[in-house]
């Protein structure tokens, strides 16, 4: 199967980026006023991040999104024949930030969140950073299509390892500089393990892992924001947090990323992945133990 759905994404990946967008525009037709793809996740999403906003204007940012959502996807195609200078074309930002760090006597823990083209953000950071690069990531169930997305996530460099067998995997790498790259807004496994938060207006569990690793093997962390800057260009811009992650209290440095992933989103309402459940776990005094104020 994989020799007969590659060779077509591969062919359709050769089409000019503006036809691409003209079918971007005609899916987001379809997933957006015939099917509702989603459309009730989303429209919860944002009531409860902005219930500030009005109805219009809560509309305009889902309309934005689904969007966003549609051309990431066609941008994902694009990917497949996309060269290294291609990329680096199409996503640049403050690379000195991390390459900076290059040789010193700590590795680098880069975090982020679910942001707008995050395909692209992995392997524009990889094409332009000095240390092997770790990403993390969920390997998916379809076959076929995790070996395409794992082959194109890949071709800059990156170094990928997959959540499900992090431990492990990483260990081949821990004797050597690196920089992780982490998505600090991913739901965790178990709610009873994880840090709770208040994200805008509501309690939410963020995975405890990124915090400890960084204190355990005192990384450097850095935030990284990117965004779009007009259709198929993209800008990163990385932020040092911290160079001595063992200063914050229990949970309090993951509630620093978690203000900075908010403040993003507050900049770029529609830059988001509204589609996913943030909320998918209800707070309840079980918890307590574990909030983080």
């Amino acid at each position: 199967m994989y020799y007969i759905i590659y060779p077509i994404l591969k062919l359709l990946s050769l089409i000019p980026l503006p036809i691409l967008y003209l079918l971007s525009d005609f899916v987001y037709f379809l997933i957006y006023h015939v099917f509702g793809y989603r459309k009730k996740v989303v429209l919860n999403n944002l009531q409860t991040a902005f219930p500030e906003k009005s109805d219009i204007e809560r509309e305009k940012i889902m309309k934005d999104f689904y969007h966003n959502l549609c051309d990431t996807f066609i941008e994902i195609i694009k990917l497949i024949s996309w060269n290294k200078n291609e990329i680096v074309k199409r996503m640049h930002g403050n690379a000195e930030m991390f390459n900076q760090l290059y040789g010193k006597d700590q590795n680098i823990q880069l975090i982020t969140g679910h942001f707008f083209n995050w395909e692209l953000a992995n392997v524009g950071m990889a094409a332009v950073c000095k240390l092997p690069f770790l990403g993390v990531y969920m390997p998916l169930s379809n076959k076929v299509m995790n070996r395409i997305f794992y082959n194109f996530r890949k071709k800059t460099g990156t170094i990928l390892i997959a959540a499900t067998d992090f431990k492990n995997d990483v260990s081949d790498y821990l004797n050597e500089q690196y920089a992780l790259i982490l998505i600090g807004d991913q739901n965790p496994g178990n709610p009873e393990k994880a840090y709770w938060l208040n994200f805008f207006n509501k309690p939410a569990p963020f995975v405890i892992g990124p915090e400890r690793g960084a204190k355990q093997k005192n990384t450097v962390v850095l935030y990284a924001d990117f965004y779009k800057l007009k259709r198929g260009y993209y800008e990163f811009n990385i932020e040092l947090i911290t160079t001595n992650p063992a200063e914050f209290k229990e949970g309090e440095l993951t509630q620093l990323i978690v203000k900075k992933i908010e403040h993003s989103i507050r900049q770029r309402p529609a830059n988001y992945l509204w589609s996913h459940r943030r909320w998918k776990y209800e707070w309840n005094e079980s918890y307590r133990k574990l909030r983080i104020d």
